[in-house]
């Protein structure tokens, strides 16, 4: 037993001044299993994300929406891509991770389990939900893992541009007819809370926090990110002409932040335990997917395995030189 709490202790001192980890590297068992959950539970997030944007593609009103909204859902395939790779090198496969999620067993963020009602919603998302996203993993290009902080850094280059792109949506909404308007300050009332959601439970009811943070996997508590959020965002609103919907929210000057209303963490455990809204049309539209994708997988590796042979029949035909 002592060998291993030596080494922990050298793994701790590795991390705290601020060396990455690589794949090859001895790390304690935790430390892997941590990583595998937030970094699958972050893949997950993303390839759920794509569906309800997904649904307004056809629907977008102008063809540059529309050309937007594409590259917007393509880039988010494309994290999710990154994300399972960078999980893979924590030795759990992505049929696995991909197994874990369509059976109910894997978590993703509770925000995509809220349906899309109007193109507003596109704004809200791109402007709340990229936001609070950004907040959250801008950290995250810093994690002490190597893989993983890598991969963050272009994610969050085009996080950032996801959420410009929803902001512009707003813009426009909110300086246009009274209808526009209304329809985006709807879309705000109902994103608002499950965009402060997003950060987690409070630091005092996140059994994870505290261990991640002295693991330099994360950097800043729930609450500080959510803090932040709040303090960005607020004045974002304003320039809209747009309402945040809390009785509660105001400057406090002694601080220098906002005060804002309290979260209902009774609907935020009912979402992530697969009650909320759209749970269960979420899950069956991901396993719908992968069974119909089947073919092209088959395809991909059949492909695969004829390359691989033919590479390996010509060196063994190629003349050894002299």
């Amino acid at each position: 037993m002592a060998p291993t709490i030596d080494m922990e202790a050298r793994f701790l001192d590795y991390v705290t001044a601020e060396n990455k980890v690589e794949p090859k590297d001895w790390m304690p068992e935790g430390y892997r299993k941590t990583l595998v959950r937030q970094i699958s539970q972050h893949a997950h997030s993303e390839i759920v994300g794509m569906l309800p944007e997904a649904n307004w593609i056809t629907r977008a009103p102008s063809l540059r929406s529309k050309l937007i909204l594409l590259a917007k859902v393509q880039d988010e395939a494309g994290h999710g891509l990154y994300l399972y790779s960078a999980a893979e090198t924590l030795g759990t496969s992505r049929d696995e991770m991909i197994a874990d999620l369509h059976s109910g067993k894997a978590k993703y963020s509770s925000i995509f389990n809220y349906p899309t009602l109007s193109w507003a919603d596109m704004g809200a998302i791109g402007w709340l939900v990229d936001g609070a996203a950004i907040q959250n993993q801008v950290m995250l290009c810093r994690a002490s893992y190597g893989p993983y902080s890598r991969a963050m850094v272009r994610i969050c280059k085009e996080e950032s541009f996801h959420q410009r792109q929803g902001y512009e949506i707003m813009l426009h909404l909110a300086k246009g007819t009274q209808e526009q308007k209304d329809m985006a300050q709807d879309a705000l009332n109902r994103w608002w809370w499950p965009s402060l959601m997003m950060f987690g439970p409070s630091d005092d009811n996140s059994p994870n926090s505290a261990q991640s943070m002295a693991w330099r996997i994360k950097r800043k508590s729930n609450d500080e990110l959510r803090q932040e959020f709040v303090d960005k965002t607020v004045p974002q609103a304003k320039f809209l002409g747009l309402s945040i919907p809390d009785a509660d929210l105001r400057w406090n000057e002694a601080l220098g932040q906002h005060d804002f209303g309290s979260i209902d963490w009774n609907e935020f455990f009912a979402v992530v335990a697969g009650n909320g809204p759209c749970n269960s049309e979420r899950i069956e539209a991901r396993r719908k997917a992968h069974a119909e994708g089947a073919w092209v997988r088959e395809a991909a590796s059949a492909y695969a395995a004829k390359q691989a042979a033919r590479r390996s029949s010509a060196a063994a035909t190629k003349p050894q030189a002299a």
